[in-house]
């Protein structure tokens, strides 16, 4: 009877440290939690302020910087899309639509768009392609590829390339098609790929420009 004692108060003791650890590691997570909420608050004011700013411009700033970035992304756009036919690639026009999707003003700005893209395509491509070939193509597929595409650009924090992730495991599951679907992720990623590539390597030329010439958008 005593070793039973001894060995149900050795129990209670070990669970009550274990809730006590447990509270600890809670209380640690609170601020963590807390210091991450503030700063999403903080980038969205700072996105906000910055918007309207841009809707402070004068008229004329406003015009030199639409038709800049107009003529940049016209540029990219045609870039990416010819020789997309010289290699056979049947659907080029996505190339264009990145590269249009990616051309920004700003240097920064279009690496930071550039990455997204590219992520979310290679995401969704991915488990896009692996869920028709394990399950075939149907809509509680494709609804269960469209979770998991967003989510895993969550989990490795590229948030913002949840959409084009979506998006590409939609045209793979959804989009009729010619030929191996293998063969179409493929080609999705590499046109998206190669506008990317096109988009920054425009905006960093223009850029360099400006910069030569003394030009300020």
């Amino acid at each position: 009877m005593r070793a039973e004692r001894a060995l149900r108060r050795g129990e209670g003791e070990d669970a009550a440290e274990r809730a006590a650890e447990d509270a600890v590691r809670a209380e640690a997570a609170v601020p963590q939690t807390r210091r991450a909420d503030r700063d999403t608050s903080r980038i969205r004011w700072l996105r906000d302020q910055v918007m309207r700013l841009r809707k402070r411009l004068p008229l004329r700033r406003r015009f030199s910087g639409g038709l800049a970035h107009g003529v940049m992304s016209a540029v990219a756009a045609i870039v990416a899309y010819l020789p997309t036919q010289l290699l056979g690639l049947r659907e080029g026009f996505w190339a264009a639509i990145t590269a249009v999707a990616v051309a920004q003003t700003e240097f920064g700005a279009t690496r930071t768009t550039a990455r997204d893209q590219f992520t979310g395509a290679a995401i969704g491509g991915i488990i896009g392609l692996s869920a028709y070939l394990t399950l075939g193509p149907s809509l509680p597929t494709y609804a269960a590829t469209v979770v998991l595409a967003i989510l895993a650009c969550w989990l490795v924090n590229v948030a913002s390339a949840c959409r084009l992730a979506g998006i590409t495991a939609t045209i793979i599951l959804l989009v009729p098609h010619l030929g191996p679907v293998e063969r179409m992720a493929g080609s999705r990623v590499l046109e998206v790929g190669w506008g990317v590539c096109v988009a920054i390597a425009t905006v960093w030329l223009v850029t360099r420009l400006n910069r030569w010439l003394g030009i300020e958008l």
